[in-house]
């Protein structure tokens, strides 16, 4: 999420994930309680590349989504949305260096570390180090 977010964030990434659903190379997912239906949070295919078959993946949390395998659970679904779904065969995950809960839902859905990318994401006017995380179609 951007920092600060911009007054027309959620009409552009709304847009945005429109577009991306009609030609196929962006998806988003709530994520709500099983029990009462309250939302959670949002599985993302931020970047869908159909023609190489592979995609980013990511979700953000309520803060009370948190601690509670959520995260965990809306990786491995959308995991499987992805390769058995859309026929994928690479997905990746952009982690903070620092997010150590986010490496820990990677861990847990077989995500392997590739390495990090040194001052890859610009937030706030700071650049911070990113894991980039994957997971073959042929790993599972």
């Amino acid at each position: 999420m951007p920092e600060p977010v911009p007054d027309d964030f959620v009409e552009t990434w709304i847009d945005r994930y429109a577009r991306g659903r009609a030609d196929n190379t962006a998806m988003n997912f709530a994520i709500e309680d099983a029990g009462d239906g309250t939302f959670l949070g949002v599985a993302l295919a931020p970047h869908i590349e159909p023609e190489e078959h592979t995609a980013e993946l990511g979700y953000v949390l309520s803060s009370a989504a948190r601690g509670r395998g959520v995260a965990t659970e809306a990786l491995r679904q959308l995991t499987a949305w992805a390769f058995e779904e859309q026929g994928l065969i690479r997905l990746q995950l952009l982690i903070s260096v620092s997010n150590d809960a986010s490496k820990r839902v990677a861990q847990r859905c077989g995500y392997q570390l590739e390495g990090v990318l040194r001052g890859m994401y610009v937030k706030q006017d700071m650049r911070e180090d990113t894991e980039s995380w994957s997971r073959l179609v042929s790993d599972t």
